[in-house]
């Protein structure tokens, strides 16, 4: 790489471009960017400010391709555009920056279907008070778990990558971070079913989470050893690195079925949805965890956590059991990978309050509490209200989700709703189909489920309720006799600002 020549960066507004412009300048290049946007319409705009860059916004003027010796442009613009066409300078392709650049620090993944995103902030949080600074995207507004962002982040400047792994329901999205990262070891939440509309079937999204476990080869995983699938998927793949188990010592308190690598149906005495106790007659069962967690008191957010070579009390700043894993496994990663003591690890999770949107509270209104919380499918739904109910007793649930396994998902997500609730608010478009559904099934229903129907929002993603649909939805759960409202999904976390305007 010639630092003295200049690379000129196109889309320096997107998400790919914005991060190859910054990693370039961090490696002393001379870099310019443009953009058709304008500055005030730029989303990633903010991530520039700190660097000293010409960035030409709203146009892409002559002036940018005579002071660029090399041109970087983003992988949608067409070679048949106008743009495109303009380029008369060697042509840099994103993979080409990936391959010439390196991440040069130890890199460590989080993936799984829940949890990703509290223990990577977590981890994040335990280096930043040990004075180990994480690499960060900076990109406002965006998770940044799957497709290239975890890749580019991990070249930005940092003592290490702590990057989250996530499919986005895509073959392959898995596998290409952790091989272009040279990710050297990760941690393994749970896998539950989802983005069964992408994948199919349950085991076709497992085999694209057990990417993780074939990329990362001989390194260490550190992984939820109550989960049948986590563990199936080890045995299936022989994975000959180093191996950490963890888990909970809770007693079940319901057994669901869950789909064994072998092909057959696994009864699971379940501590949180999905992971517990398990047997299989293909011989797979639940291990002897090498850390378990014992003496669980949500009330006071206590465990203690035994470990191969002692126990420690540990105190959280959050609630839930499903916690008591998250938190379980990062302290785990924090001593294995960051090479960090106990004791500075748990003064670190006893500060840690959470992640805006999970099991957030965002305040009170005509004296109801109003919770937020991003659950998106089934299992989150489920574990997350199971809590709930344990910790605080009644609430009312709106919902917002749509779920990316479509109906099966979303119907799913309903039942759990109904076995945990009061009063059911369906705020989204599928939930307020399925509510329809049950209502006609069943019209005892009709003091539990209550409605406006709107019904036309088109979901993108997991995004299932506009903000009007959500802004109804609490409106009506206010009106309810419960003292606790409890809004679920991405647009109940996006649109929380409506319940300060309330």
């Amino acid at each position: 790489m010639n630092r003295n020549k200049t690379f000129g960066v196109i889309g320096v507004c997107g998400a790919n471009g914005n991060l190859i412009a910054r990693i370039l300048k961090e490696r002393g290049c001379n870099v310019i960017g443009t953009d058709l946007s304008f500055k005030k319409d730029c989303r990633f705009a903010n991530a520039l400010e700190d660097y000293d860059m010409d960035v030409f916004y709203g146009k892409t003027p002559e002036a940018f391709f005579k002071k660029s010796d090399y041109i970087i442009p983003p992988a949608s613009l067409s070679k048949d555009s106008e743009l495109f066409k303009k380029i008369d300078k060697p042509i840099l392709e994103l993979y080409d920056v990936i391959e010439m650049i390196q991440p040069e620090k130890p890199v460590f993944g989080i993936t799984g279907t829940n949890g990703k995103t509290t223990s990577t902030t977590l981890l994040k949080k335990i280096a930043y008070d040990n004075g180990i600074k994480p690499c960060e995207h900076n990109l406002e507004g965006m998770q940044g778990n799957a497709e290239f962002i975890p890749i580019l982040q991990s070249r930005l400047d940092g003592d290490v990558a702590i990057l989250e792994v996530g499919t986005f329901g895509i073959p392959g999205t898995v596998g290409r971070v952790v091989k272009n990262t040279s990710m050297s070891a990760g941690l393994i939440t749970n896998i539950t079913p989802d983005h069964l509309n992408d994948l199919g079937s349950f085991m076709d999204y497992a085999s694209v989470k057990a990417e993780f476990i074939k990329e990362i080869g001989d390194g260490t995983l550190i992984v939820n050893g109550h989960d049948p699938t986590i563990m199936g998927l080890l045995r299936e793949l022989d994975f000959k690195g180093k191996l950490i188990t963890f888990g909970v010592d809770e007693l079940p308190d319901s057994v669901g079925m869950k789909e064994c690598v072998c092909g057959n149906e696994i009864a699971v005495k379940e501590i949180i949805s999905g992971c517990g106790y398990y047997f299989c007659k293909c011989g797979l069962t639940t291990p002897q965890v090498d850390y378990i967690a014992t003496n669980v008191d949500l009330k006071n957010r206590t465990f203690d956590l035994h470990t191969p070579t002692e126990k420690l009390s540990v105190k959280m700043g959050i609630d839930g059991l499903h916690n008591v894993y998250n938190v379980t496994g990062v302290i785990i990663a924090a001593h294995e990978f960051l090479d960090l003591p106990y004791d500075k690890i748990l003064q670190s999770i006893a500060t840690f309050t959470g992640v805006g949107g999970r099991m957030e509270e965002v305040g009170e209104v005509n004296g109801k509490d109003i919770f937020v919380d991003y659950a998106h499918n089934p299992a989150g739904v489920e574990t997350v209200l199971k809590e709930f109910k344990k910790l605080f007793g009644d609430f009312t649930t709106v919902i917002t989700v749509s779920s990316e396994s479509g109906y099966p998902g979303d119907l799913d997500i309903f039942n759990s709703v109904l076995k945990f609730s009061k009063f059911i608010v369906p705020a989204s478009t599928a939930s307020q189909k399925i509510a329809t559904e049950k209502l006609r099934e069943n019209p005892k229903l009709n003091d539990r489920i209550f409605f406006n129907y709107v019904g036309n929002f088109e979901k993108t993603s997991t995004l299932g309720a506009s903000e009007e649909e959500v802004k109804e939805g609490i409106k009506k759960a206010l009106n309810l006799d419960c003292k606790m409202v409890i809004a679920i999904g991405e647009a109940a976390t996006k649109f929380k600002s409506i319940i300060f305007e309330l």
